[in-house]
């Protein structure tokens, strides 16, 4: 009687199934073990060009914990503060769900004609594409940086920042949504009389909206955290207060701002999970 191998297989099927994947079951040849040698060579010579040393790290580590115990207990100091932070916190949470609206309504056009499905002309579709390439290649504290400079210090700019990145990244997975549709939709469209842009309309959209939602969600929560980010260059927000408590050395209110930021981005995150998952139950209930 033939034994068991620990996947459940018999010795004879398990002996089978060798025999026609023997490519899968081989041990690595040299190709494997010279790549695996390759990036551990890259690793060690990367950390030791970087200058990466144990005992910087050790002593890093030695200052971070100083550095804690000056930032307890969190405090927000006067009742004034504290209305100042929260106006500065509110102000975050609008750049950031401004610049996600912009880029939202300035990427949705746009992606229908960097779609290969919905296109226009091809020459339209490769300089969209290659704009949206440019857009995103840039970081999001660069275009404040950019900005600031362009408009003045102030949230104005933070939005701009964000709208501007968030156009280049949402294009791109709006486009690659539309292609990835299943064409049947629009297809039954214009064949009961109606037009190309009745089958994006009535066809198309009402297939990929939940998806392109759930991705703006998404770009919300994370422009949120960008919206704090930028604030320290001067693009506004409580990003801005936490720049000045830090160079003043106030360790204190900077622990409370760190908390502040941390429960506004969970509350976020929570509430675009809940919308997200609400927009998934309402497309799967059947009308």
């Amino acid at each position: 009687m033939s034994g068991m191998d620990s996947s459940g297989y018999s010795d004879i099927e398990s002996a089978a199934l060798r025999a026609r994947c023997a490519s899968v079951f081989k041990p690595p040849g040299w190709t494997g073990r010279l790549l695996v040698v390759a990036m551990l060579t890259l690793l060690v010579f990367g950390l030791w060009h970087l200058g990466f040393s144990a005992t910087r790290f050790l002593n890093g580590l030695s200052s971070l914990g100083k550095l804690v115990v000056l930032m307890m207990p969190p405090e927000w100091g006067s009742s004034t503060n504290l209305l100042r932070f929260l106006m500065s916190l509110a102000q975050t949470v609008a750049i950031a769900m401004l610049g996600t609206l912009l880029a939202t309504t300035v990427a949705l056009p746009l992606s229908l004609i960097a779609a290969r499905n919905t296109t226009v002309s091809q020459i339209l579709r490769f300089f969209t594409r290659r704009g949206f390439d440019t857009l995103r290649g840039v970081d999001t504290l660069v275009w404040a940086l950019v900005w600031v400079n362009v408009v003045g210090l102030g949230p104005f700019a933070g939005v701009l920042a964000i709208a501007i990145s968030d156009i280049g990244s949402l294009g791109k997975l709006f486009s690659e949504a539309i292609e990835a549709s299943d064409q049947r939709s629009v297809e039954g469209v214009t064949a009961s009389g109606g037009g190309k842009l009745h089958g994006i309309r009535f066809g198309l959209l009402p297939q990929v909206a939940p998806v392109l939602i759930g991705q703006c969600l998404y770009f919300f929560e994370s422009n949120t955290r960008s919206a704090t980010i930028i604030g320290i260059v001067g693009a506004g927000g409580i990003g801005l207060e936490l720049s000045e408590m830090i160079r003043t050395l106030e360790w204190q209110k900077v622990a409370f701002l760190i908390i502040l930021i941390l429960i506004t981005v969970s509350i976020i995150d929570r509430l675009s999970t809940l919308l997200r998952t609400a927009i998934a139950g309402s497309k799967a209930t059947p009308n």
